[in-house]
């Protein structure tokens, strides 16, 4: 390859990199998927990978899981089943800290299952209105939300699009997945609350009882009906071994068999652009393969990451705060699958990158969506707010994490 077109191919892919990590390019309105795609494009015709291995390197196995996972969270959306469960379990908080709990139970729980940034977007303006009928600081509560939603999520392969590659790369049972990392993400969530009610001390107290408005929400009882059906399906399917993208398919598809629901309007609940950015960065990552920039890139860490569990969750941890841990995974997929334990490495970069996601309020999409959604409704969590507990919660749970991991 000729050294104009082997370096232009390396700015295109730090500058994609770059584009992701910080989300958004403000001066040409580019947010994650454009950067995506637009790079993707441009290291094909650059010739940096041919349109065949373009192709070829997209994981329809993940791009299905997501989207059949996306359609079973739209129709319990749409029938009302989180704001249900979050309305009956918050009905128990009668204390502000009984109320952290709940946050985090409630939110950890479901990201296991239902990925952690549908939960956030739903529960976010939930605990807002909880912790205003309380007359409480909001913020502890949003910070415990998401942190429990990122842990949570680590305990299977349905619970983020991380560990969905995770999980399409290295054929690990869900069972078998679940069974190593549920134990590290509830040890997590227990962290969360010991670390939030300490940085937050003297600070959760209220007289005031929590007043739930049962009727700001519809609960449509049909599709409710069908949707738990379609859940347990999956359940039941993903338990007995059956391929989990298939799994997740199946149970969609018994959504999309219906009379009452018009399709485009679960359509419109999809996140397409998602979809987009997992293609174009499936295109993006097969061209550092190809240029050999993988292999000169970890051989200065090869030190690190062969010091088992330990060197390769600090490694994936600090590359996940780099360029995003979705990315990370992408990046350290030909890394661990040639490692002699090939198994616990991929348990551990699920663990690892799932975990760094709470360091920062930039550490993953679902602390902005948070943040976000938290404006909007007039809540303001800084980066320096986040930071206080962010970093506890990373390097106890992170510890957590290495050390299961070394044990068993």
């Amino acid at each position: 390859m000729a050294p104009l077109i082997f370096w232009s191919s390396v700015i295109v892919i730090l500058l994609t990199l770059i584009g992701v990590a910080i989300g958004r390019f403000r001066w040409f309105s580019m947010n994650r998927a454009t950067i995506a795609v637009v790079g993707a494009t441009a290291l094909v015709v650059l010739g940096a990978i041919s349109l065949d291995a373009a192709y070829k390197s997209i994981d329809l196995s993940t791009i299905v899981l997501l989207f059949a996972m996306m359609i079973l969270n739209a129709n319990l959306r749409l029938a009302g089943f989180f704001d249900l469960v979050a309305t009956k379990l918050a009905g128990l908080a009668h204390s502000p800290q009984i109320l952290l709990m709940v946050t985090i139970f409630i939110s950890g729980l479901l990201s296991a299952f239902f990925l952690n940034d549908t939960i956030v977007l739903v529960f976010t303006p939930l605990v807002i209105q909880w912790t205003r009928a309380m007359r409480l600081n909001p913020i502890p509560y949003l910070i415990a939300l998401v942190t429990a939603a990122n842990v949570g999520s680590s305990a299977t392969i349905i619970g983020n699009p991380q560990n969905m590659l995770i999980g399409a790369a290295s054929a690990i049972p869900f069972t078998t997945f679940a069974g190593y990392l549920a134990p590290p993400a509830i040890l997590g969530l227990a962290v969360i609350w010991g670390v939030i009610i300490l940085v937050y001390r003297g600070k959760l107290t209220s007289k005031e009882p929590i007043k739930i408005d049962e009727r700001r929400y519809r609960v449509h009882t049909p599709l409710l009906q069908r949707s738990l059906v379609a859940t347990a399906a999956l359940v039941v399917l993903l338990f007995a071994g059956v391929q989990v993208s298939l799994a997740a398919m199946t149970s969609a598809s018994l959504l999309l068999i219906t009379r009452r629901l018009k399709p485009e309007r679960v359509f419109r609940e999809i996140d397409w652009s998602l979809l987009i950015f997992f293609s174009g960065l499936f295109v993006v990552t097969a061209a550092v393969e190809q240029l050999g920039l993988s292999e000169k890139l970890f051989s200065w860490a090869n030190a690190l990451l062969q010091q088992g569990v330990g060197g390769l969750a600090v490694f994936s941890a600090l590359l996940s705060n780099l360029v995003s841990n979705v990315p990370a995974v992408l990046l350290l997929r030909p890394v661990v699958s040639a490692m002699s334990d090939p198994d616990r490495a991929w348990l551990t970069l699920a663990m690892a990158t799932t975990f760094a996601g709470n360091l920062t309020l930039l550490g993953s999409v679902a602390n902005l969506i948070v943040a976000e959604v938290a404006r909007r409704h007039g809540a303001i969590l800084t980066f320096s707010e986040y930071l206080k507990a962010g970093i506890l919660i990373t390097f106890i749970t992170l510890t957590v994490g290495i050390l299961w991991l070394m044990l068993i």
